[in-house]
């Protein structure tokens, strides 16, 4: 039987590669054809790995006839989060940061070869934005049928509290594996099918109980940052049992300063390399430390006590650092041949991991969307 050829992809706002490590990640048969990104730095760090530059430039100008040419089978689209945030103005649609998700909405409406599947990743907060509406109205029009979910790595056995939105929409003529949650929003994965040894029961639980099936943060340290010969050891095997070459060494200093700590240590979220959680890392990690991620303890001299308990002349005593931006690409479970450039500053690397995505969670979502039934 001759094999079928692979979907067409593009792929929107390509970032530093997140979704195109997904898609490979989720083991379905599709090429990415183009990626769009109007920011130069992302689009090094996309080529540095891919081989392949995104097109550069503001997706606005892009018309129907322009996208009608790659006869693409799926869009992947993870567009600006800042109009949807918490902290920000919340401005929605009338932030110029929507504009060109909107304008993509309605060249779907004006082309001759529509994608036939779409998957939009945003932050929590975009299900109740006005461009949520708009989305959900065009796709409608469309006559798409749509899953939405909000879900973290948590649930997939990763110690990151990253949630985020999810919608995957699929023209009615193919159906989803479970059509039964077609129009629902879904908190929880039960309904992927999904390669995984865990019962699923553990992702019907809430955020605190689903710590004890997290790996450990120790699992995903560089190995010579955790201090001690025999903890290294113990990465390396991890690493190797996982089929990846050990982790590169870190040249930074990333110790947190003292200065640092006496000004914002009761407002650190602070962690030990035996947690099973750490908080979401925005792009302003290491220039900030407040509610920007989690910071770890390497002394190996203290036991992890809660925070609440710790005097601030104890805090000086952890051996605070911050995470290394190859740490955080683990914990957004990108690969290890995952690089930057040479050129990236430190501060540019946080930045993009920061608005990047978690590979645990969108592979098997993507795989449950490519799904053929």
């Amino acid at each position: 039987m001759e094999t079928p050829p692979p979907w067409r992809v593009l792929e929107f706002y390509s970032g530093i590669g997140g979704m195109r490590y997904s898609l490979a990640s989720s083991g379905v048969r599709a090429e990415v054809v183009e990626a769009f990104d109007i920011n130069d730095v992302a689009n090094d760090v996309y080529e540095h790995n891919f081989g392949h530059r995104p097109c550069q430039g503001n997706i606005q100008t892009l018309t129907a006839g322009d996208l009608d040419k790659y006869k693409a089978h799926a869009w992947l689209l993870s567009p600006p989060c800042q109009p949807y945030t918490r902290q920000g103005l919340q401005k929605h649609s009338a932030d110029a940061r929507a504009f060109s998700f909107i304008k993509i909405l309605n060249l779907m409406q004006n082309m001759s070869f529509p994608p036939q599947m779409l998957f939009v990743e945003n932050v929590v907060g975009f299900e109740v934005s006005d461009t949520h509406d708009q989305l959900l109205a065009v796709l409608s029009t469309l006559s798409f049928n749509t899953q939405e979910f909000i879900l973290s790595p948590l649930q997939f056995g990763v110690p990151y509290s990253r949630p985020r939105y999810f919608c995957l929409a699929k023209q009615e003529s193919m159906c989803f594996p479970n059509p039964s949650v077609n129009d629902k929003l879904l908190r929880t994965p039960t309904c992927l099918t999904l390669n995984t040894t865990r019962t699923q029961n553990s992702y019907d639980q809430n955020e605190d109980d689903l710590e004890v099936v997290c790996n450990p943060i120790r699992n995903f340290l560089e190995a010579q940052s955790i201090g001690d010969k025999e903890s290294s050891a113990i990465i390396s095997d991890f690493k190797e049992a996982d089929g990846c070459t050990p982790i590169e060494t870190a040249s930074h200093d990333y110790t947190v300063p003292l200065s640092l700590i006496e000004r914002w240590g009761n407002a650190m979220d602070i962690v030990y390399p035996e947690s099973k959680r750490c908080c979401c890392f925005t792009k302003s990690y290491y220039r900030y430390v407040k509610g920007t991620g989690s910071v770890l303890v390497t002394s190996k001299s203290l036991k992890p006590v809660p925070k609440e308990n710790l005097e601030m002349s104890s805090l000086s005593e952890l051996g605070l650092r911050f995470f290394t931006p190859r740490e955080v690409a683990n914990l957004h479970s990108f690969p290890p041949s995952f690089r930057f450039p040479d050129q990236i500053s430190l501060r540019q690397q946080y930045a993009m991991l920061g608005n990047s995505l978690s590979i645990a969670v969108v592979a098997p979502l993507l795989c449950y969307l490519f799904a053929e039934t």
